[in-house]
Formats: C-alpha cells, sequence, structure tokens
C-alpha cells in the first residue's frame, strides 16, 4: 500500500470538508472561509508549483497568494452540500493553468482580486540544497499542466487516475499526457515540503533601495511597510509565523544595505573549503587575486555596483536582475588582469564583475550580471575576467587541477596544455570566431578542456566554451543507444565519437552568444543506412539550456563524408521548449538529400522509441524513411511512438 505523504490531506481534513452542508443555496461565508485558512499553504503551494517558471519567483508569490485568496470566490457561490476544498483546489489550478498558456489571461482573471501588493521589495521563497534546485529546474522545463499534475501526485496525495481528473476540472488540455510526464520526473515527492516550494516562508530583498531613499525616502518607504505588512499578514493567516530580527531590523533595511557595501562584511572562503565540502560551486571559491585586500578598491566596486552612475557601462545576461546586493557578498577575486583591474562578487544567484581601467584614470568602468544559480563542479569551474583583442582570460575553480585548449573544429587534433598562474588565471585564449568576417563561423572554435581534482571527486575532463557571457557553456554528448538499451544519459564530450559530432555542430554555437546559456547537449538520437549504398547518415539535436530555465533545440543531419568541420544541414529548430532534454526524449525530423549518382530522396528518422515514420510519399515502419522524391518536394512528415505519441518535426506543424 502506498503511504500517504507527511504534507497530504489528513483523513480528518477530509471528514470535515466533506460533512453535510447547512440548509441554503450557497456555502455560507464562515464555512468557505475556514476551509481556505486550514488549507491555505497547500493552496498557494499548489498555485506556486503550476505558474510559469518563466515569470520570476517574486512575481509567482504574489500570484500564488491571489490565486488563493482569490478561489473563495467560486466557494462562495457554489451550491450547498459540495465539498468546499475540492471547489478551491480546482479554481487555483484552473488560474494557474490559464497563467502557463497566456499571461494575458490570466492578469484578466486576476482583474480586482487586491491582494497582495507589494512596492519595492522582492519576495522569493527560501532555497534549498542541491536535490531541490535539481527538481526546480526539472520543474521549469515542464509545461504548467504536468507541473500541476506534479503538485497533485506529491503535496495532495493523489494517485495517477485523480490527479486526471482534478486536471480535467481544471480545464487541462491533455490531463492525461501531463500526469504521464508528471510521473516520469525522477524525484522524491518529499522534496515539495522543503522551504524552495513555499511562497508562505518567504525572504524579503530590496530592489533599487538607495535609489529609492534618494528619490522619496519617506513616501516609499511607509509604502514598503504597508505592503510588507500585508503579505506578512497573509502568511500569518495561513499558519506561518514571520521570523524575528530583533534590533538588527529586517532584510531590506538600511542598516542591512550599509553593511551590504561595506567591504569589511565581504564573505571569504578559506583556500581550503573546496576539499571539504559536497557543494562543489561558487561558495566553495576562495578570494584571489593581488588586491582582494583593497578596501579601497573593493569599495568603489561595490558603490558602483549599488548605485552605477551614467557612464557605467552595464550589461547583464536575460533574465538576470541588475539589482544592488542585499546582504554582503562573497569576494571571488580582485586584482590586476591586462590592462583592467577586475573585481567579481557572488551573491548566492548571481555573478556580479566591476571593470576599470588599471591606471585608474580614464575610460569608463563597466558592471556585468550573470545569472549563477544551481552551479555545480562544471558550470561553476571558470569565470571570465577580462577579453581584449579577440582574446578571453579565465579564472579557474580551485578543484581544477589541468587545463587545456582545444579547437572543436580540428577534432583530430589533441588538447594543447594551457598555462596558469598560481591563482588560477590562465593565459589568454583566442575567443570562438575573433577575426571571423561577420555571419561566418572562421576556422577554429576554440574549448577549454579542464580536468578536475582528485581531492574532491574522481578525476574527470570536461570541456567549456566562451559564448559572451561571464560563465563559459559545459558541451555534452550522449550516443545513440544500441539495440535493446536503455536511454543514455549526456556524458563528457571529450571523446573521440563525441568530438567528432561537435565538429559539425560548433559554428551553431555562435547562435547562442549572450544568451545566458548554461550548458549544451550534442544527442545523436538516430543513424540510418542511405540509399544506393551510400553509408550511413547520423541525425543529431543539440539542446542548448539557459541558466534561467528555457532552452533551445536544434536538428541537424550529417551526411557521410562531410567535412569534419563543416556544419551538417539543418533539419528543425525549436526556440523555447523542452525538445530533446530529459522531458520531452523523443524527436523527428527529415530532409532532402541528393545520393552521389544524383538522385533526390526524402530522408527521415526518429529517436529510439519511434516505431513508424509516415509522410504522403510513403509510410516506413521503423525510425526510419527513405523514399524516392523529385527536388524540392514539400510534405509533411510524421511519427509515432511504442506509447502512441505522434510527433512532427521541430519547427513543422
Amino acid at each position: 500500500m502506498k503511504s500517504r505523504p507527511s504534507h497530504a490531506p489528513s483523513p480528518s481534513a477530509k471528514k470535515s470538508a466533506g460533512r453535510s452542508r447547512r440548509a441554503g443555496s450557497h456555502i455560507p461565508v464562515a464555512e468557505a472561509e475556514a476551509a481556505l485558512v486550514e488549507h491555505y499553504p497547500r493552496l498557494v503551494r499548489l498555485a506556486y508549483l503550476a505558474l510559469p517558471a518563466a515569470t520570476g519567483r517574486h512575481r509567482r508569490v504574489l500570484l500564488a497568494h491571489r490565486l488563493a485568496q482569490r478561489s473563495l470566490r467560486v466557494a462562495l457561490n457554489s451550491a450547498a452540500g459540495e465539498v468546499v476544498y475540492p471547489l478551491l483546489r480546482r479554481e487555483v489550478l484552473r488560474g494557474a493553468l490559464a497563467g502557463g498558456r497566456q499571461n494575458g489571461r490570466l492578469r484578466a482573471a486576476l482583474a480586482g482580486a487586491g491582494l497582495p501588493q507589494v512596492v519595492g521589495l522582492r519576495l522569493h521563497p527560501r532555497a534549498g540544497g542541491g536535490d531541490e534546485l535539481a527538481l526546480d529546474r526539472a520543474l521549469a522545463a515542464l509545461p504548467a499542466a504536468a507541473r500541476a499534475a506534479y503538485g497533485l501526485l506529491g503535496v495532495e496525495g493523489l494517485d495517477e487516475r485523480a490527479a486526471r481528473d482534478v486536471l480535467a476540472e481544471a480545464g487541462a488540455d491533455d490531463p492525461r499526457g501531463a500526469v504521464r510526464t508528471a510521473a516520469a520526473v525522477d524525484n522524491d515527492h518529499r522534496l515539495l515540503a522543503a522551504g524552495e516550494f513555499d511562497p508562505c516562508t518567504v525572504q524579503v530583498r530590496p530592489t533599487d533601495l538607495l535609489r529609492r531613499r534618494q528619490r522619496a525616502r519617506a513616501g516609499l518607504a511607509a509604502a514598503a511597510a504597508v505592503a510588507v505588512g500585508g503579505v506578512l499578514l497573509a502568511v500569518a493567516t495561513a499558519g506561518g509565523s514571520p521570523q524575528p530580527y530583533g534590533s538588527a531590523g529586517p532584510p531590506g533595511s538600511a542598516a542591512a544595505a550599509a553593511q551590504a557595501l561595506d567591504p569589511a562584511a565581504l564573505v571569504r572562503a578559506s583556500p581550503q573549503a573546496w576539499t571539504a565540502t559536497a557543494r562543489l560551486d561558487f561558495t566553495a571559491w576562495p578570494a584571489r587575486g593581488n588586491r582582494a585586500t583593497d578596501s579601497a578598491l573593493l569599495r568603489r566596486a561595490l558603490a558602483v555596483w549599488a548605485h552605477p552612475a551614467a557612464s557605467v557601462q552595464v550589461t547583464a545576461t536575460p533574465g538576470t536582475p541588475r539589482t544592488a546586493p542585499s546582504q554582503p557578498p562573497q569576494l571571488l577575486y580582485a586584482g590586476d588582469v591586462d590592462a583592467a583591474t577586475v573585481v567579481v562578487f557572488y551573491d548566492g544567484l548571481r555573478l556580479v564583475r566591476y571593470a576599470q581601467a588599471r591606471s585608474g584614470g580614464g575610460g569608463a568602468a563597466a558592471l556585468d550580471f550573470a545569472q549563477v544559480e544551481g552551479a555545480d563542479i562544471t558550470t561553476a569551474a571558470a569565470v571570465v575576467l577580462d577579453r581584449v583583442d579577440g582574446n578571453t582570460r579565465f579564472l579557474t575553480a580551485p578543484w581544477v587541477a589541468d587545463a587545456a585548449g582545444r579547437d572543436l573544429l580540428r577534432p583530430d587534433t589533441p588538447a594543447v596544455p594551457l598555462h596558469r598562474a598560481a591563482d588560477g588565471t590562465t593565459d589568454p585564449v583566442r575567443m570562438p570566431g575573433a577575426g571571423a568576417a561577420s555571419g561566418t563561423c572562421g576556422t577554429t572554435w576554440p574549448a577549454l578542456q579542464l580536468r578536475s581534482s582528485g581531492k574532491v571527486a574522481e578525476q574527470h575532463s570536461f570541456l567549456l566554451t566562451d559564448l559572451g557571457d561571464l560563465t563559459p557553456v559545459h558541451l555534452t554528448f550522449t550516443p545513440p543507444p544500441a539495440p535493446g538499451d536503455t536511454p543514455r544519459a549526456p556524458r563528457e564530450a571529450t571523446g573521440a565519437q563525441a568530438l567528432a559530432s561537435w565538429a559539425h555542430g560548433a559554428c551553431r554555437l555562435g547562435e547562442l552568444r549572450g544568451q545566458g546559456v548554461r550548458s549544451v547537449n550534442d544527442w545523436q538520437f538516430a543513424r540510418m543506412v542511405l540509399p544506393e549504398g551510400a553509408g550511413s547518415a547520423a541525425w543529431t539535436c543539440d539542446r542548448a539550456d539557459t541558466w534561467r530555465g528555457p532552452g533551445r533545440a536544434t536538428v541537424q543531419f550529417l551526411p557521410p563524408g562531410a567535412p569534419a568541420a563543416a556544419p551538417g544541414t539543418l533539419a528543425g529548430q525549436q526556440a523555447d521548449g523542452s525538445a530533446c532534454s530529459r522531458f520531452s526524449p523523443h524527436v523527428m525530423a527529415g530532409v532532402m538529400w541528393k545520393s552521389p549518382a544524383g538522385r533526390w530522396y526524402l530522408l527521415a528518422a526518429g529517436s529510439r522509441d519511434v516505431t513508424a515514420i509516415t509522410s504522403n510519399l510513403a509510410t516506413a515502419s521503423g525510425r526510419t524513411l527513405a523514399v524516392p522524391a523529385p527536388r524540392g518536394t514539400r510534405t509533411q512528415l510524421s511519427a509515432r511512438t511504442t506509447s502512441g505519441l505522434v510527433l512532427h518535426p521541430l519547427g513543422g506543424d
């Protein structure tokens, strides 16, 4: 028998919710309000899980509370005799799913809801551990209905049939598919009880505190206090208790803001912290650089971060807030690099790099923000310190034992050792595309090949490449499964097969510059024997995931005999979705191909679970199709999987 999660509805709660109603046409106000207050934390948590991750944590918290409070209207207008809690839950999910389909519909649905409103502050649930962060990223890649299904299975403790029924009542488009997708997420439902997914226990941070104080100190402070009071009242009503801060004041107070700008309060990890922790990310980086103790420099960098002048060049990766520090950040580096002086901070969610001319005079300062939430041993392995004259200089993590450079367009050329200074700073590395004509890849695509130290984990090598952000992008590879094998997980792209495949996909990486990309996986999802004995061709899907959540997929056809550095034929693209990820592990694509004898064919292939491919020219059983077709033929392709799922080429109908 399946045990009931600790956070599922108690039998007594169900019994009380289902007792007979008093006579009358509608549910009494007191009874509806009592049900809302009793189950408020669960309702808000369900709404938070189902709302779009791209909305941002602050807005998701507010919308989750609004949806829960607004559900009371539906209960009050329902007939007496109905069970109140299912009505509240259905309405909460209906609103959250509407937000997942179209934000405009959600705004319209919430018009007039009124509470809560927050001015000048940002709210977000408390950060969890590695498991919670992994689950949060996994859920962010799911459709809204699948996230809602995961909440019903985990928060509510429903079985799959009951979850489908609730989703259908809430207006989900494909309840069965949503539950199936949610059930496939390999995580422990008990993680949903963590603070990471609890919008009733929030942390408060300011937005632009210093600027607000200059403009309207008294007025906005009063508005912020009223807003926070409203939110805390809602939390208290739900059974939560705000944390006492005593004489220090709550986060975001003037005292906290002043401390955040004090160089003496900067967080500094010990030089050996990385050898005694299971969390290998930026929190384990010690402060390095020849000016790490220069208080004047650090004070100036913090002041510019908090209140950049108009002359400061400010950039940020998409989705990264440019807000001032709300608490003392961690210092990662402060030193002179080439012609610049650079300071790098980490605040738990972002990297912030301040740079000024090394001479201290002339030229504008620069401030760069990048989101790095959930970084790990590979994605926190290097940071860009400086770019000049088409070259990049990196600072490597303390757990990096060796560094080398290699050219992705020359997979057979061995990696060349890369010199690093004692503090982990590398020699200049050529930037991908530097010196190439506009719109072209150039003749080389440099990448870093790093090897981790055996002091923290089993030694392994991995590839990173510079796409214009503060952190280089992690490159991985997934080979096709052999017949009868289970699907394979992404692996490091340092083997011969991986490098040969990446040689055809490297040039398309340039399309991802400056987009806040975290990692790119090259998945060789199919191989097929070509007609006329022309050899074997490969089909790949390159999946790029960003730090903020959304991803991009590009499908290529790689004919035999193509030059190592030649990009494959583009066969499909998805700009924003879950294609080619572990949450959408099915893909198919087709291209027109000319044989060596000059005859044209329509070719198509699908991933491992595809059982048949259909076009208006022919149907083929199995994972591949090859049919003669006149040049320029346009056809509709579809495929069917073992589970009955119908696939279409990415970017198609």
